[in-house]
């Protein structure tokens, strides 16, 4: 049994998957949370002891300052604190940096977002050819897990298509992954995640249709599709990480991503990109100071964990699967609903951030449990979806299915360019 969990970042995500991974300590062992900023990681630490969250108060639960782009720094934390899982939650541009003192220390590892690097956005697709999946070799060679997009969307989503493929459907045709926020955090304009992440997904539309890659406009194309629960919503085609690896894991046709988006949103975030505050170019002010335009934004903006009090509603997300079984056309419908006052009375956090969590804290149970430790790099949908889904529904996120849900049917969709 592997133990010992170093959580690197500390933000909405960090503070769920810190409070779960407490909650189960006599499974993980001893926990650190290490970020740039030390004061936030106390601030979970605060959070997890008003909550009286740590199951088993002889395992000491701490903090660390780290600066995660420091790879040295990091292979003498992962040694220092003994940790044998490494959760990170911190910005996408340090996923290379974690992952590669994981390789050097044979620590676990795990993300919930693909990497990014700072000056690059939106590269051509599958995004993981360009960074992660080049170290499959040495984590295979090593005999090193790393679970990639552990999160919800990627994650569970990912988890969804293969328990469909296995459970549901003889020939997927089409996986539609639709995501919707039908919640209300009070403020004028704000990002549920780091601003800087957030933006720079709404850059380009790339999408797996027909088998091939093609590029589409950012919120050009909608549906209004009526969600359980939370009713009639809008969404819109949107590129996403897991389409980057269901395209080549899964035999599918095609695999899109539906982002729901309010019209308030869309305005304001349409004045904002007009006028540049969502460019990740260095522009030079007066000053002779240099500085992205997006950090500005991301200052100005409220910080993501902030908008958990008060937070109303609810989000659903779901995976829409089109097919066969027994020769016979089957629509399917997988999906999870979650409320943000619930979230937050439980973790204090929204429910954005606990749906992301909650399935890493998961996976590492299921890695500690010997489950899911299968010493290779992996994305989620290649490993053995029930454990994980069974857990899952214990720990605050059950899987809902729908046997005949109302028809998800967009229009066609042509290609801008094809890769």
């Amino acid at each position: 049994m592997r133990k010992n969990v170093l959580i690197v970042g500390a933000g909405g995500v960090a503070n769920v998957v810190a409070h779960k991974c407490a909650m189960n300590n006599d499974i993980l062992g001893d926990i650190c949370i290490a970020s740039r900023t030390r004061k936030k990681c106390e601030a979970i630490i605060e959070s997890i002891k008003r909550k009286k969250h740590l199951k088993d108060p002889s395992k000491d639960l701490y903090s660390r300052q780290v600066n995660a782009l420091d790879i040295p720094a990091l292979i003498d934390l992962i040694r220092d604190t003994e940790s044998k899982i490494v959760i990170n939650v911190g910005q996408s541009y340090i996923n290379m940096s974690v992952m590669e003192a994981c390789l050097e220390t044979g620590a676990v590892y795990m993300d919930t977002a693909i990497h990014e690097e700072q000056d690059k956005v939106c590269e051509d697709p599958p995004w993981y050819a360009n960074y992660e999946w080049k170290r499959k070799d040495q984590f295979k060679a090593k005999k090193i897990t790393a679970i990639l997009g552990i999160g919800f969307d990627p994650g569970v989503v990912n988890a969804w298509c293969a328990l469909a493929q296995k459970d549901y459907f003889d020939k997927l045709d089409t996986i539609d992954i639709l995501d919707v926020n039908a919640g209300n955090h009070g403020k004028y304009f704000a990002t549920n995640f780091d601003p800087e992440i957030n933006f720079r997904e709404f850059k380009k539309v790339w999408t797996w249709i027909d088998r091939r890659w093609v590029l589409q406009k950012v919120h050009s194309i909608r549906m209004d599709y009526d969600f359980p629960i939370v009713g009639s919503q809008p969404v819109y085609l949107t590129g996403h990480d897991e389409l980057h690896s269901l395209s080549k894991n899964m035999d599918a046709n095609s695999v899109r991503f539906w982002m729901g988006f309010g019209d308030h949103y869309l305005n304001v975030f349409s004045v904002l990109s007009n006028i540049g505050l969502t460019s990740e170019v260095p522009v030079k002010v007066a000053e002779g100071i240099e500085i992205a335009p997006l950090k500005v934004l991301k200052a100005l903006l409220p910080d993501p964990s902030s908008l958990a009090p008060g937070y109303t509603g609810k989000t659903c997300i779901g995976n829409y699967f089109r097919g066969t079984k027994d020769g016979k056309e089957k629509d399917l419908f997988i999906y999870n609903i979650c409320d943000h006052a619930e979230c937050y009375k439980e973790v204090e956090s929204q429910a954005i951030s606990y749906t992301a969590g909650v399935p890493a804290a998961a996976a590492a149970i299921l890695v500690a449990r010997g489950d899911w430790n299968v010493k290779k790099m992996v994305n989620v949908e290649e490993l053995d979806p029930t454990p994980f889904i069974e857990l899952l529904d214990k720990m605050g996120l059950p899987t809902q299915v729908l046997d005949k849900p109302k028809p998800f049917l967009p229009r066609t969709i042509e290609a801008l360019q094809s890769v």
